[in-house]
């Protein structure tokens, strides 16, 4: 049987006494004492408790192990190790007066990939690819006068090149164009055409010229306020995981009818981008 002492004189106790046959105090009316109430010298009832919660611990960790729940798959972003051009056979055709050729020369200089970065370099071979009316090198050239990188700042410059780039079709020459408008950067400020141009990069599948364009059609900038084009927009950025956009769509849906909504979706299941004739996208 389980043993108590006495609190008066410690006296062991093996009998339920309501005296100390030692020191002749009065005891109270002691619970029983089990393994579970000893334990730690925890109450009776947390300790009952506690097995039960390691058991049920043990068996979510192994539940995570050995059947791990399904996650939609994350959208890949372009692999950062993209293969690098064999420099000698680049500059070799660049020479001799490829455009593609040159452009990608460019690239390899402004990048600093397969040779050490030089702006003035990459901005003399998006030149020489852009005077012969190639659309990378055209917005590429326009990049650099933006940025001031190997060439003198020069916003109005960067803006005719990204017209020229632009006008081909080609997509981020579109884009930056667009935001040269919206800003009045190298242009004069002008929402409407920003909205122009973020819709024809918009069309051929530009993740930042939807969200864009869904902000023109959600706030009336440059366009009438349109909600279910804004939704459009919205949606197909947010798809491409564009920051914000599915937070502005679902805020936009609370000042939207069920139809307009439902209009919404079907334009988004509708969607094709376009191809470009000329350019390549961003």
């Amino acid at each position: 049987m389980p043993s108590i002492n006495c609190e008066n004189c410690g006296h062991e106790l093996t009998d339920k006494v309501a005296v100390c046959p030692a020191c002749g105090a009065a005891l109270n009316p002691a619970k029983p004492i089990t393994r579970f109430s000893s334990l730690l010298g925890m109450p009776m009832s947390l300790a009952i408790i506690i097995p039960f919660i390691l058991v049920a611990f043990l068996a979510g960790i192994l539940v995570v192990k050995f059947f791990p729940t399904s996650q939609p798959d994350a959208v890949q972003s372009k692999p950062a190790n993209d293969p690098i051009p064999d420099f000698q056979e680049t500059k070799t055709k660049a020479e001799r007066g490829d455009a593609q050729s040159q452009d990608i020369l460019g690239k390899m200089y402004s990048r600093g990939k397969g040779v050490p970065q030089d702006y003035a370099a990459a901005a003399k071979w998006y030149r020489q690819a852009a005077d012969q009316g190639s659309a990378d090198g055209e917005n590429s050239l326009g990049e650099l006068y933006e940025a001031g990188q190997g060439v003198k700042r020069d916003e109005a410059e960067a803006a005719q090149w990204y017209r020229k780039a632009a006008d081909q079709g080609h997509v981020g020459g579109q884009y930056n164009l667009g935001v040269m408008y919206e800003y009045g950067r190298g242009v004069e400020k002008n929402s409407a055409e920003a909205a122009k141009w973020f819709r024809q990069a918009a069309e051929q599948g530009d993740a930042l010229a939807q969200f864009n364009l869904g902000q023109r059609y959600d706030r009336g900038l440059g366009v009438t306020v349109d909600l279910v084009e804004a939704y459009q927009w919205y949606s197909l950025a947010a798809a491409q995981r564009i920051a914000d956009a599915a937070t502005f769509r679902d805020e936009l849906k609370d000042k939207m009818t069920g139809d307009q909504v439902k209009e919404g979706k079907r334009r988004v299941s509708a969607f094709v981008p376009k191809k470009s004739a000329r350019g390549a996208a961003r």
